[in-house]
Order: C-alpha cells, then sequence, then structure tokens
C-alpha cells in the first residue's frame, strides 16, 4: 500500500492575462507635450488637473483616445476605412494597453434646426415604432412620424441593364411625418423687404440699402439697372405686378450689360443664396448684423412648430400624439410611458423607460425631447451624450470625459460623481480632465500637468493620490483648498435693468430688477431658468455685450492675431516701415508662400490612410514668401512677430520703433484675460476650450457696450486663474461698466455685489426666484440650495 506525499497547497501564479492592468505612455509630444511618460492604473478613476493650456487634453484626446480610436479604426478593411474619418497616429513613442476608448466630449452638438434632444439619443426613434404600432388611427411605418422624412410619390418606368434589357412600371410611394411648409424646421423665415432697398428710390437713385452693393457693382447693382427688365430711373414703389414678379422672383435668366454675358435673377433667390446659405457666425459683423435685421422667424402656421405633417399629428395613444409627447418634459414623459402596458410592444417599453430614467438620473429630466441640440450649453451636450452609456453592460473599456462638471450646480455635482464612480465600478477604465475640487476629490489617481500654460507647460508635475497632490506643491496643489471669501463691503447700484413678465421657456412671470453698475451673478440649479433669464429677457442690442458659450469657428488658417483683428494694425504697421502694400503680410493673401498657399505644411491625402502633413520646403514653415520675409519692423520679419507669445508682443509693440498703440492696446486685452502665454500665430485649432472662452472675452472688452453679460466665464479654468477672472471682472465694474454673470462657481457667487438665485428646482418645478440680496443674506438665510453649498463653501 503506498501513501501519497503530502504538500502544502502553493497558491498559483498571477495569469500573465492578468499582468496588463497599466496604460502606459512614453514619449508623448503631441502640442506642447514634452516627452511626457506616465503610467495610469486600469479599471479606476484617473482625474488630469493642470491650468488651462497646460497639456492635459493633449494627453488624454489627442494622444491616448485618439491612439485608441485609430487602432479600432485600422481593425476594418480597407475598404470599410475609406468610409471613416482617418487619423494619424500620434506623436509618442510608446503606447501600450489601451483599451476600446469612448469619448464624451464637450463639442456642441449639431446644430442642424432638425436635430434635436430626441432624435441626438434614438429616443424619437423608439417613440416612433410605439407609435406606429399603437397610434390610432394607424398611419402607417415609423417614417410616418419622422419629421426629418418627407412624403414621396413617384410612378414611372426603370430599365435592368442586366442581361436582356428590360424596361419594367413602377410606382412608389413613402409616407414621411415632415411638415410640408416648414419642411421639418418648425419655423418659416421671412425677408423683410424694407431691409433690402427703400421703394421710395429708383435704382438709379441708389434703391439698395444692401452691404456691399454699390452703385457701380458689376455683378448687383448694375445687373438689375441695366439689364432691360427693369425701368431704372422708376422708383420701386410704382412697379407694376409683372416688374415686382421679375425684381423679387425672376428665375435665372442670361442677359447682357455692356456686351457681357451675365445672369440676372430675383432679388430674394439671389439674397438666399449670397448671404442665407452661409454660417451666419462667419459672416462679417456689419453683413451678420444686417442678416439678424433682414430675416426674421415665425412659428410655423401650418403645424404650429410641432414639425409634423398632419396625418402624423392626427394619431394618438390615449388622446396623446407623438408631438405632444416630445414636448413634454422628459420626467413626465417618463411617467407617461411607465403608464403603457401593452405587451406586444414590452420589450420596446422598457428600452424606451430605461432611456428616459437615464435623462433624469443624470440631471436633465427637465428637458424634452423636441429641444434643438444646438441649444444646449456644453455641459448638458456632454451628459446628452454620457446618456447611452449609463446602461451598458459593456467592461473594460475606457471612458474619456472633459469637464463633465461644467454648468453643474454645486448640488448636481455630486450625482455626477457618482455616475463617474459608476462606470469605474463595472470595470471600466475612466479618464477625467477637471478642474472642479469636488470631483478631484473622488479620484483613485491624479495626473497633474504643467507648470505653466502653452510652452511653460507640457510636463507631468505630479502623480499620485489626492492627498499627495495636497502636499505636492504644485500649483494646483496649493490651489485646491482655496476659498473666497465673502465681500465685506459690496458696490452700491447706480440703477437697474427692470424686466416685467418674462416668460421664455420655463420662467414664470418673472419680475425682477437687475442691479446695473455693480457685479450681479444670477444662478440656480441647472434648467432653473438662469439663460432663459439673461438672455432670453435681457433686452439685447445697444449697450449689451454678450459673451455666450457658443464655440468660436475657425480653421487652422485662422489664430489670436486674425480672430481678435489684431493682425490689421499689425500688417499696416509693417506696410508703413517698408513703403509696401499690407495685403503682403497675410499669409492668406499676396504675401502667402506659393507652394503651400501659406499654410505652412503640405498636406498629402492617403485615401484610406491617415494624410500626411509635412513642413513646406519653400518657406520651412514660415508660410510667407522669402521676399516678404526682408521687410523688417523693428528687426524682426513678420514671422517672427507671429511667433511671438502675447506678453513678447506687447513689449515690442508697446515702445521703440515698432510701436503701435492699435497692436498693443489688443495685447493688452488679451494679457488682462491671463492669456500672455498663447503665441499670437498658433491655429485656433490648437486652443483649449477655456483659452477659446477668454479669447472671445478678450475681443468684446473692445466693444462700446454699458452692460456685459457673460455665461459661465470659469467654464476650463484652473482654480489659479479664477482669482484673475474675478479681479478682471471688477476692473470692468469699477470702470464704470454693469456686469451680469450666469455662474456655478462658488467663488464668483462670493465676489458679487449682488446675488438673483433661480430655482428651487429644474424645468417646470424652476423659473422662480427664490432669492434676491447680497452673498452675506444668503449664506445667513441658508433658504436655497445654493445658499447652503455657498455657506458650507465660505465656511460660515
Amino acid at each position: 500500500m503506498s501513501t501519497a506525499k503530502r504538500t502544502h497547497a502553493q497558491p498559483p501564479a498571477p495569469h500573465t492575462a492578468d499582468s496588463h492592468d497599466l496604460i502606459r505612455v512614453h514619449g508623448a509630444r503631441v502640442n506642447n507635450l514634452k516627452d511626457v511618460g506616465i503610467e495610469l492604473p486600469k479599471r479606476r478613476l484617473t482625474v488630469f488637473t493642470g491650468v488651462s493650456g497646460s497639456g492635459k487634453s493633449s494627453l488624454v484626446f489627442s494622444t491616448i483616445a485618439a491612439e485608441s480610436q485609430r487602432l479600432i479604426n485600422e481593425t476594418y478593411s480597407a475598404f470599410v476605412q475609406g468610409f471613416m474619418p482617418t487619423l494619424a497616429r500620434p506623436d509618442v513613442d510608446v503606447l501600450e494597453g489601451l483599451t476600446t476608448a469612448i469619448i464624451v466630449d464637450q463639442q456642441r452638438m449639431g446644430g442642424d434646426p432638425r436635430s434635436t434632444v430626441g432624435t441626438a439619443t434614438d429616443a424619437n426613434a423608439m417613440l416612433r415604432i410605439l407609435f406606429s404600432r399603437l397610434g390610432q388611427p394607424h398611419i402607417g411605418p415609423p417614417s410616418a412620424y419622422a419629421f426629418n422624412v418627407p412624403s414621396v410619390r413617384a410612378s414611372g418606368a426603370i430599365t435592368v441593364e442586366r442581361g436582356a434589357k428590360k424596361t419594367v412600371k413602377a410606382t412608389f410611394n413613402r409616407t414621411g411625418g415632415m411638415c410640408p411648409r416648414c419642411e421639418g424646421r418648425g419655423a418659416v423665415s421671412d425677408i423683410d423687404l424694407t431691409q433690402l432697398y427703400d421703394d421710395s428710390k429708383s435704382l438709379a437713385e441708389g434703391a439698395f440699402t444692401i452691404p456691399g452693393w454699390k452703385s457701380d457693382s458689376f455683378f448687383t447693382v448694375r445687373v438689375y439697372a441695366e439689364s432691360g427688365l427693369l425701368d431704372p430711373a422708376k422708383p420701386i414703389r410704382e412697379y407694376t405686378e409683372r416688374e415686382m414678379r421679375d425684381f423679387l422672383y425672376r428665375e435665372p435668366t442670361k442677359v447682357k450689360v455692356e456686351g457681357v454675358n451675365l445672369t440676372y435673377e430675383g432679388l430674394i433667390p439671389k439674397i438666399q443664396k449670397s448671404f442665407l446659405s452661409k454660417d451666419k457666425e462667419a459672416l462679417q459683423p456689419h453683413v451678420r448684423a444686417f442678416v439678424e435685421r433682414a430675416v426674421t422667424f415665425s412659428t410655423c402656421p401650418e403645424c404650429d412648430g410641432t414639425r409634423l405633417a398632419e396625418g402624423a399629428r392626427a394619431s394618438r395613444i390615449g388622446g396623446v400624439n407623438i408631438a405632444d409627447a416630445c414636448a413634454m418634459q422628459i420626467s413626465d414623459l417618463a411617467e407617461w410611458v411607465g403608464g403603457l402596458t401593452e405587451p406586444s410592444v414590452a420589450p420596446l417599453l422598457t428600452t424606451l423607460r430605461r432611456t428616459l430614467d437615464s435623462f433624469v438620473e443624470i440631471g436633465l429630466g427637465y428637458l424634452s425631447l423636441d429641444r434643438p441640440s444646438g441649444t444646449l450649453s456644453g455641459g448638458e451636450a456632454q451628459r446628452v451624450k454620457m446618456v447611452r452609456h449609463l446602461g451598458s453592460a459593456l467592461t473594460d473599456t475606457t471612458y474619456v470625459f472633459d469637464e463633465p462638471t461644467a454648468g453643474l450646480h454645486p448640488h448636481d455635482i455630486g450625482r455626477m460623481n457618482d455616475l463617474l464612480l459608476r462606470l469605474r465600478d463595472k470595470g471600466n477604465t475612466v479618464l477625467v480632465v477637471e478642474h472642479k475640487p469636488q470631483t478631484i476629490a473622488v479620484a483613485d489617481h491624479v495626473v497633474d500637468l504643467g507648470p505653466g500654460a502653452g510652452s511653460a507647460g507640457g510636463t507631468v508635475c505630479f502623480e499620485g493620490t489626492v492627498e499627495g497632490l495636497r502636499a505636492s506643491g504644485t500649483v494646483t496643489g496649493r490651489h485646491l483648498d482655496d476659498r473666497a471669501r465673502l465681500k465685506e463691503k459690496v458696490r452700491t447700484p447706480s440703477g437697474a435693468l427692470e424686466i416685467r413678465g418674462a416668460t421664455a421657456h420655463n420662467l414664470r412671470e418673472v419680475d425682477v430688477d437687475i442691479p446695473l453698475g455693480v457685479l450681479c451673478v444670477v444662478t440656480g440649479v441647472a434648467g432653473s431658468g438662469k439663460s432663459s433669464l439673461v438672455h432670453g429677457s435681457v433686452p439685447a442690442g445697444a449697450g449689451v455685450v454678450s459673451v455666450d458659450q457658443t464655440p468660436i469657428k475657425g480653421s487652422r488658417r485662422s489664430n489670436p492675431a486674425t480672430y481678435t483683428g489684431l493682425l490689421d494694425p499689425i500688417r499696416k504697421a509693417f506696410a508703413k516701415a517698408n513703403g509696401v502694400k499690407p495685403a503682403l503680410f497675410s499669409a492668406n493673401s499676396e504675401g502667402a508662400c506659393p507652394t503651400c498657399n501659406g499654410a505652412g505644411v503640405v498636406y498629402t491625402d492617403l485615401a484610406m490612410m491617415a494624410g500626411v502633413a509635412t513642413v513646406c520646403e519653400e518657406c520651412e514653415g514660415k508660410r510667407f514668401q522669402a521676399a516678404v520675409l526682408e521687410y523688417r519692423l523693428g528687426g524682426r520679419d513678420i514671422s517672427e512677430v507671429l511667433a511671438m507669445s502675447v506678453a513678447e508682443a506687447e513689449e515690442f509693440f508697446g515702445s521703440g520703433e515698432a510701436h503701435t498703440p492699435a497692436a498693443h492696446r489688443v495685447l493688452g486685452r488679451l494679457s488682462e484675460v491671463g492669456l500672455g502665454y498663447l503665441t499670437i500665430g498658433q491655429p485656433l485649432t490648437t486652443l483649449s476650450g477655456g483659452e477659446r472662452q477668454r479669447l472671445k472675452l478678450a475681443t468684446h472688452m473692445a466693444d462700446k457696450g454699458g452692460v456685459y453679460v457673460l455665461d459661465e466665464p470659469t467654464t476650463g479654468l484652473h482654480l489659479a486663474d479664477v482669482e484673475q477672472l474675478l479681479g478682471l471682472l471688477d476692473r470692468l465694474v469699477d470702470s464704470g461698466k454693469s456686469v451680469i454673470v450666469v455662474e456655478h462657481h462658488q467663488a464668483v457667487m462670493a465676489h458679487a455685489d449682488w446675488i438673483i438665485d433661480l430655482g428651487p428646482g429644474a424645468g417646470h418645478d424652476g423659473g422662480r426666484i427664490v432669492f434676491e440680496g447680497t452673498p452675506a443674506d444668503l449664506v445667513a438665510a441658508r433658504s436655497t440650495l445654493t445658499g447652503e453649498y455657498l455657506a458650507a463653501y465660505v465656511g460660515a
């Protein structure tokens, strides 16, 4: 009988697969990153901090997330890749341990008028299926309830070229839900003819009042006056019915003016093509002002703004049609869907209810599905994108967020933190770029970039725990526990802006006097009606300068110098010093390098592979012709000036041979908003979100307005920069301006002279003034959510 030897059980060696628990980045050089090397723990919440422009987005979005997406795209066939955006490999030596990245950024959702919260989240698609199954009377498939699908009827013959050719008679019908009058937009536009011409004058007397239409202009005024179709000496109001029709609506017709063949077209289609088809933001300011005057938008009289055809509006479930459902507040719609008990569509009802509940859970229950997606703030847009990921069964993915707390009241930040932790606890890696101490506090791992911004940043100053960050002595660590104090003495108002009976969106007949000559902060939970009160009720026009969160539009050719108008005085100064034309000193005009057309780089398109950008050999990336670079001002050529930082340029144009007061003034404003480190010639596409908003603020500081309206100016600002912003707001008020700020940041609230708090909740639970008074009164009363959080912040 043999006995087996007994041995102590050894713990099994860890499996090789379990060793891949880090994302390794070595030698990252995207934008201003300086050979950054870090190791990020997987299945943890990592927060990236640092001053605005320190390289956070370059590391997280442009390096880690971009490479993950590129590698996923490469798994598809070359045929499929041909239809996908091509991504270049980031400038990095080593990237290991990547998982599938899901990017939830603050990019605004499509501004198309037919894009709504419902279409962007698939909630509308599910509602359309629901109505196509249960709606009475039944009008057709889901497309019959879609306001972006027109009804089509066609008949004819088709020839199939296969074998013996065959001609077949065919008819085609598709029932769509689009309102034929407004084409699914919900509003119809009308052109105010009084803004186009003075009908008491003739064409020869200069009747046109359209910007740029001069009397000697060959393609505009003269084509009408000398077409032979109209009498140039007759006042427009005396035109016959036929002449008026030719003048306003005539189809394109060939005419001869001084022996030259030109196309004559009715005034209204010509204006629509030349002005109204272009992006309004891209127009010059005086042209944009003309378009805003000349075009009026009104609710479509046929569909009453619902965007839907008559059939879709007539089909109902229990007395509710699809337009009614989309107009409900989402929290109410979730209750209505929960009350439907029809076994045949039970799986659909379950999924739809889960989607709607996710909206409520994420703090967006106050929205409605018919809200145009272009009207959402950056923070709201980001949270709408989060909705589809909340119920996802995927694990071991990397979620990447860009300031998910933007636009959130301190009360709502706790809820957002819970959602981030829930995603982590499901086994996902969560990477967050963030400035708010409340979110930094819940991180498992912190990466602090800096020490400064732009060329002074791009290095890792600290990596470790939140407690380690506090003790690290970095800019973020030092300011993490900063708390602004309440003002001991507040300013006295010089007057008041009266608002009476405001009803925009969810406002309930609000009467309020906004004090002038002081710093007034409007606050309240997200969706309480702050923007509706300030942007919807403060009378826009003379004296009101509004700096909102709409993104800056600009290509890689746009830079701070072109956007702020700084380049004009610089070009004129160069032209005057050298006795040549100013156009030579523009990389988009006569002075451009002919090889790269002033771009500085040559782009080679490689079809489905990433395009290659190589520095132009002719100009060596300087963007200008060699002859232009021989002209100097103060010992520098134009490319050297555009390579200067704002601070350097401010000194350069402030005195000496290069003294240019107009340029110095613009540079001074850029320094005031904390952008002294920016290179004046760097492309706008490389700026962070916070930098773009401050650039916009600096531009508007030149406007001659008495009232400044700012929408969350602390968005994208580091804790250390908030202090500088408060100083800027003080300087504006002390110079005689009135400043109205929509803001959630407690430091700005504490610094205010007057606070208007809206609430008490969001959507139809908000829209009322719950407090008016000084910050000290708000803290003492603690009668609102804002009061409680502000009291805790200042330690009262």
